[in-house]
């Protein structure tokens, strides 16, 4: 069964980055791919085919520094093709052939000794593929990782085969990560979302490798199902590190709120890459983990006449300075002064626009978060440039969201809220809402299928609280789901039938689903049409 491809090229960087033979590192290594058997035969498909070309070196090895994501360059104009590292700003030896780049990190001794293979075959295959891929960056060295990973290895299609190839060697060989780690939802629901035999049957055999990926994260020291969440840093979760602590977090949303609200430090890692730099419990130090790398080169004044829409104004910041370090100014007014609880979601809602939009993987917001606190505009780095963003400029962006639904679709199927997954409060404001608008019209059930995108653990604290309120929704066809917005809207299959209205900037961005604003989408909820 065709499936749609929203995972891209991005499962291959790993393997890429773990088997091609360089100079820095050649002298202290045995020759041939680290992830090989030694002979030379692999069952790794395509990445094989790469790996044995005559050049030595596969074509898309520049790709390996990039993200997926266009945009607006870093001199703020339009440039077609141009890719984000998502490490702050571009590497260091980004216009060097890696295979010749002269750059080579300082190794410790205990750190030499491992990639000698002194500790075992295995760890000095981590140790050789994270080394290089700090070398493409041009890292000055490593840093041991604190608190706790978290991952974004999810996903069991074949296009993965690799990355589950190099996790169950490691597995094997009884690896595990320094500390347990949450793990993004799994991206498919049988029991709220994909709820049809058809539906069943195109998630089986879009992710036939769900399940040993499944097995391989319980293994390698993943935690448990209940609180799979690209939220991972909510209290219900527990993945929040201290401000200042080094890790390698996956998962775009996740590592910008936590560089931005938490102060960690990570870079934003590709799938698998995470992982690895987990079971080795050490990182590249480079980008977003260093002092220069967390300087913004842009100043964002928000000056809307009112509170502005989170979603689109993210979605702005992240087209404009793409991967640069963003410092806001304007916004904080809007949070009562300091982040709580109650309005954590209007950060989380525009940080993960900034990173699907563009690749923003921190950012500052003046009086508000940590660093912004202690450094103020002295993060701001010389000849920064600026971007004002008023009621025009929001309603430009808004207007230039295309509607990719088929011509002969006026009505959305799904209301779909919750990307990144919905915290306790959102949970409570939404259910609320809706559960008082069907009582003020007599309503028995909402107009359409109506989800709500959250971990096990923040649902279940909304419904130990709300028991007789969550009775009455589910009644009136209002679900909650464990699973992956994105994931969900993205499938071929389920996008060819499915058409959401979403209170997501980044859903809309990966999938068909058409952003409605938050004051609109009860109406939308309530009535099954979408605003005039």
């Amino acid at each position: 069964m065709e499936r749609r491809d929203f995972v891209k090229t991005i499962p291959l960087t790993v393997l890429g980055a773990a088997a091609i033979e360089s100079s820095e590192t050649a002298s202290a290594q045995r020759g041939g791919a680290p992830w090989d058997d030694g002979g030379g035969a692999t069952n790794r498909g395509q990445v094989h085919h790469l790996l044995t070309k005559k050049s030595g070196t596969p074509d898309y090895v520049q790709h390996w520094r990039e993200s997926d994501m266009d945009g607006i360059g870093p001199d703020g104009k339009a440039v077609p093709g141009y890719k984000a590292a998502g490490a702050g700003s571009p590497p260091k030896i980004s216009k060097h052939d890696p295979s010749k780049a002269p750059h080579q990190m300082k190794l410790t001794r205990e750190e030499q000794d491992i990639l000698d293979g002194k500790k075992g075959e295995a760890l000095a295959k981590l140790m050789k593929t994270i080394v290089r891929h700090g070398n493409l960056f041009g890292a000055e060295k490593l840093v041991d990782l604190g608190g706790n990973p978290h991952s974004s290895t999810f996903l069991g299609s074949p296009a993965l085969s690799p990355i589950v190839e190099v996790l169950k060697e490691c597995a094997d060989a009884g690896l595990k990560a320094y500390a347990p780690y949450t793990i993004n939802p799994r991206p498919f629901d049988l029991y709220n979302v994909a709820i049809t035999r058809e539906m069943e049957l195109m998630m089986f055999e879009s992710l036939p490798l769900q399940i040993e990926l499944d097995h391989l994260h319980a293994r390698l020291g993943g935690r448990g199902m209940t609180t799979r969440s690209c939220m991972c840093y909510l209290p219900e979760v527990g993945n929040a590190p201290e401000p200042g602590t080094y890790v390698a977090w996956g998962e775009s949303s996740a590592i910008n709120a936590g560089n931005s609200i938490l102060g960690i430090r990570t870079n934003r890692n590709s799938m698998g890459m995470e992982l690895l730099c987990a079971l080795l419990g050490k990182a590249p130090y480079f980008g977003l983990m260093t002092d220069e790398g967390r300087q913004a080169k842009w100043l964002v004044e928000v000056k809307t006449s009112g509170e502005p829409d989170w979603g689109v104004l993210g979605g702005g910041i992240g087209e404009k300075c793409v991967e640069d370090v963003p410092y806001i100014v304007g916004i904080d007014k809007y949070l009562d002064g300091k982040i709580t609880p109650e309005n954590l979601h209007k950060l989380k809602a525009m940080g993960a626009a900034t990173a699907s939009s563009g690749a923003v993987g921190l950012y500052h917001v003046e009086n508000l978060t940590p660093e912004a606190i202690q450094k103020g505009r002295k993060l701001l780095v010389e000849g920064y440039q600026t971007y004002v963003v008023d009621d025009k400029e929001i309603e430009r962006i808004r207007s230039g969201f295309p509607n990719l639904w088929p011509k002969n679709v006026k009505k959305p199927t799904a209301a779909h809220i919750g990307c990144p997954h919905n915290t306790y409060h959102e949970l409570v404001s939404w259910s609320t809402r809706i559960h008082d608008a069907l009582k003020k019209r007599r309503q028995e059930k909402v107009a359409l299928q109506t989800v709500m995108f959250c971990s096990v653990e923040v649902r279940d604290h909304l419904f130990h609280d709300y028991p007789e309120m969550v009775r009455d929704l589910h009644v009136a066809g209002v679900r909650w789901s464990n699973t992956c917005t994105v994931c969900i809207s993205g499938f071929k299959g389920y996008a060819d039938g499915n058409f959401a209205v979403t209170n997501s900037n980044k859903t809309r961005k990966y999938s068909n689903s058409r952003y409605v604003s938050e004051p609109d989408m009860l109406e939308v909820i309530m009535t099954g049409e979408l605003p005039g």
